[in-house]
């Protein structure tokens, strides 16, 4: 798989000359470098942390995420504003979003939040802030956070999971975020469930227009499907019903920890990570880092199967401390 750096810049921020992103000084013409900002863009709401040169959390604000795209280009901006305002010194610029840049384009594509897609994301919050930003998928600003000092740290080849309201992966290797040229190596909720049996295939229809998708087995809204039926989303009192003695609860949960773990198999066999750390909502589900490992075992190729599954360090904060180490291999 290609590598081409921090994040791919065909797939990332997409930075062309004569774009917005290139309009002003980057980085490096801004001697940037005391401390890094990270923008965690979600669907109902976006946050900012600024990290220090050694990683240490030194601010970390919220706010709504507007339902519009120019709303949301302002609350950005105004949040950097913010947040340079308090710590007083200016940063680097990371967001991670639910969605990725077209490498052919450099627009959003794929956003769950709809506003996005279709627009020049980074270019329009570089032009605001007046300096260059990075821009990726919020699965790859996992995998950089939990690889640099989390779950992952000390692992070279790192397989981070997102597995809540949706599913989604991303790699990093040696400290850097392998996008591929087509800016979707990691997109693992997108790959049909492996070794499906005849009750499961061909699967449920995916929002992306396929069937079988891992995110139809493996996301939140899967699992509360499974357990209780069409129009069910909420997964999250599933594991106390189970504990408490309910057999359709248990049955559910045993389901859902062999369709991961032959998901993860198939990674094992193709990547082959030193580490997989699991992240998002579900990742909390404590049996999974017990259940998963052996049944794993069972579809990897070879005399052994011992890649650690482990939970995220950083936890729902792991998105955002990514996003403000984009920059840490400028």
């Amino acid at each position: 798989m290609p590598n081409h750096g921090p994040f791919d810049s065909r797939a990332g921020t997409a930075a062309r000359p004569g774009s917005a992103a290139t309009a002003r000084p980057g980085a490096a013409g801004l001697g940037l470098t005391r401390m890094r900002f990270g923008i965690d863009l979600g669907g109902t709401k976006t946050e900012i942390v600024a990290l220090d040169r050694d990683g240490a959390l030194r601010l970390r604000h919220r706010r709504p995420t507007p339902p519009d795209y120019p709303g949301i280009v302002e609350t950005i901006a105004a949040l950097v504003a913010q947040a340079e305002r308090e710590t007083g010194t200016r940063g680097t610029v990371g967001i991670g979003i639910p969605g990725s840049l077209s490498p052919a384009t450099g627009l959003v594509r794929n956003a769950n939040s709809q506003a996005l897609n279709g627009q020049k994301l980074d270019r329009d919050v570089a032009a605001a802030i007046g300096r260059e930003v990075r821009v990726t998928n919020d699965a790859n600003c996992l995998a950089m956070s939990e690889a640099a000092d989390g779950a992952g740290a000390g692992h070279r080849t790192v397989f981070a999971v997102i597995i809540g309201t949706g599913c989604g992966g991303g790699i990093v290797s040696s400290g850097r975020i392998l996008d591929g040229p087509n800016g979707t190596a990691g997109e693992w909720g997108h790959t049909p469930l492996p070794w499906m049996t005849a009750a499961e295939f061909p699967g449920p229809r995916c929002w992306c227009g396929r069937h079988g998708c891992l995110e139809t087995f493996l996301s939140g809204p899967a699992l509360a499907a499974d357990c209780d039926g069409p129009g069910a989303r909420d997964a999250g009192a599933i594991p106390a019903r189970a504990a408490a003695g309910e057999d359709r609860a248990a049955a559910a949960l045993a389901r859902h920890a062999d369709r991961l773990a032959r998901a993860l198999g198939l990674i094992a066999n193709i990547l082959d990570p030193d580490v997989i750390v699991l992240g998002g909502g579900l990742s909390n589900m404590q049996h999974l880092y017990a259940k998963v490992p052996p049944l794993m075992a069972r579809h990897v190729l070879g005399d052994v199967a011992r890649t650690p599954i482990v939970q995220a360090r950083h936890g729902d904060s792991s998105g955002v401390f990514g996003a403000a180490r984009l920059w840490d291999s400028a």
